[in-house]
């Protein structure tokens, strides 16, 4: 599917009881308020439309709310849905630490011939409001529904799917949700894990920054490395210092890899100028 064939929906509402009222979409994880890490795994959308009250975001949206506000989930679906005009919208809760843009493509990538395609937890549950559906037949379905219960103010989301043909796509993080503290608290903890803590690191700084550029981070720490052993410690933040300032005057990814490639360059040179004479001027 090709940038700007979906449009996605947001649903940022809620009264977060269990949260004591807090504002959900508004807590941070990994110094980053919920709702704009949504936002970033759905930036690829056509038209970003939330459903709830307006707040600061990391990237322009546009705002709606439902009829009467509080209405709930399929409520406040309907009145997102309504704002799109693309034929696939991707539907998403606000409050996903784990979205990625890479689930994202694989639910706009398994729609198919269907109606669209729902993630399904680690416990194999189904999880409408992480999905890709085809537009037409959601707001049919939504139509249908308001037709038959004379509104759609305090419906389940249960009502919603049975009537539609949908993929299952399983993921065991990507649906993860905040509805409690204990939820924030795991949230929190995931991502300081050995083995994702510098990309959930360095997708935090880019965000903060506002720099979109993909960064190849190995090769980024063995210039780091190499600066440090060949050099000295301090060289290490100092030279990926000066090598991003390098790629920010010349624009563009290969600006960066070619800083990269003098610098490695010449921390190799330096290291070898540490050997013996004999093998120096070689």
């Amino acid at each position: 599917m090709t940038p700007g064939a979906y449009d996605a929906v947001i649903l940022a509402g809620g009264a977060a009881r269990r949260l004591g009222g807090a504002d959900k979409p508004a807590l941070r994880v990994g110094g980053r308020a919920l709702l704009d890490r949504v936002l970033a795994a759905c930036r690829g959308a056509g038209e970003t439309v939330v459903v709830g009250p307006r707040r600061p975001t990391a990237r322009p949206v546009r705002w709606v709310r439902e009829e009467p506000p509080g209405g709930g989930p399929v409520a406040a679906l309907d009145a997102g849905v309504r704002q799109t005009t693309a034929p696939v919208v991707v539907v998403l809760s606000a409050d996903l630490p784990f979205l990625t843009p890479e689930t994202v493509t694989s639910l706009l990538s398994e729609v198919g011939d269907g109606d669209g395609v729902i993630l399904t937890d680690a416990d194999g549950r189904d999880q409408p409001l992480v999905a890709a559906y085809r537009a037409e037949p959601l707001r049919r379905e939504l139509a249908l529904l308001a037709a038959e219960h004379g509104r759609l103010s305090g419906l389940p989301l249960r009502l919603l799917t049975p009537e539609l043909s949908l993929g299952l796509l399983h993921h065991p993080t990507a649906s993860f949700d905040c509805d409690t503290w204990e939820d924030i608290t795991t949230a929190r903890a995931r991502i300081r894990e050995h083995g994702v803590v510098l990309d959930e690191w360095i997708t935090a700084v880019k965000a903060e920054l506002g720099i979109d550029l993909d960064v190849d981070t190995a090769a980024l720490l063995d210039l780091a490395r190499d600066a440090a052993h060949g050099v000295a410690r301090p060289a290490a933040p100092l030279t990926t210092f000066l090598v991003g300032y390098a790629a920010a005057q010349g624009g563009g990814p290969e600006a960066l890899d070619e800083a990269m490639r003098k610098a490695s360059a010449l921390a190799a040179r330096w290291a070898d100028e540490a050997g013996t004479p004999e093998q120096s001027a070689g």
